[in-house]
């Protein structure tokens, strides 16, 4: 009985996925006010969305306390020193406040910039495609602005330098 609602559960999952993955494509626009955002940083001036405009761009959502994303941080800083002179970007937003990023960024230094979106970093999240909420997100967006790519779950060196030779 167990196994038929474990299953019965799993392709409402994929269902739910897949309706989630049609209504959001790649290549879907961003939301309409995505480059008025601005978030605090940790120490200098806020992080204006708009100054990536008409950049290749990828988007981190990640918080201190979420395991997988501590542990992707490395990969996304390498990929930004490799790959910014091509004119990528990476920004990350930290659902989280500024002592435990402070404290993080102490210790792990990254060369991108880290907005602080707080928990309301989850509803840009959200319009961005993830319904579910969880953590790390990451969103490729290419140059003209339209959402290229999507990860739920952490991403690594081959697949962000594979989606920068494919959208970039």
């Amino acid at each position: 009985m167990a196994a038929l609602a474990g299953l019965g559960g799993g392709l409402w999952w994929a269902r739910h996925r897949e309706g989630a993955d049609s209504a959001n494509a790649p290549g879907d626009p961003l939301p309409a006010d995505f480059w008025s955002q601005q978030f605090d940083t940790v120490d200098g001036p806020p992080l204006k969305l708009a100054s990536f405009q008409g950049k290749p761009l990828v988007v981190n959502f990640w918080a201190t306390w979420c395991p997988p994303c501590v542990k992707e941080m490395p990969d996304l800083d390498r990929f930004h020193q490799a790959h910014n002179v091509r004119g990528w970007h990476v920004i990350g937003l930290a659902i989280d406040s500024a002592t435990p990023v402070k404290g993080f960024l102490g210790r792990t230094p990254v060369h991108f910039p880290i907005g602080l979106a707080g928990f309301g970093g989850t509803e840009l999240a959200q319009a961005l495609g993830n319904g579910a909420g969880a953590l790390p997100f990451t969103v490729v967006i290419d140059a003209q602005g339209r959402i290229r790519q999507r990860k739920m779950g952490p991403t690594h060196a081959d697949e962000l330098s594979g989606w920068a030779r494919e959208f970039g």
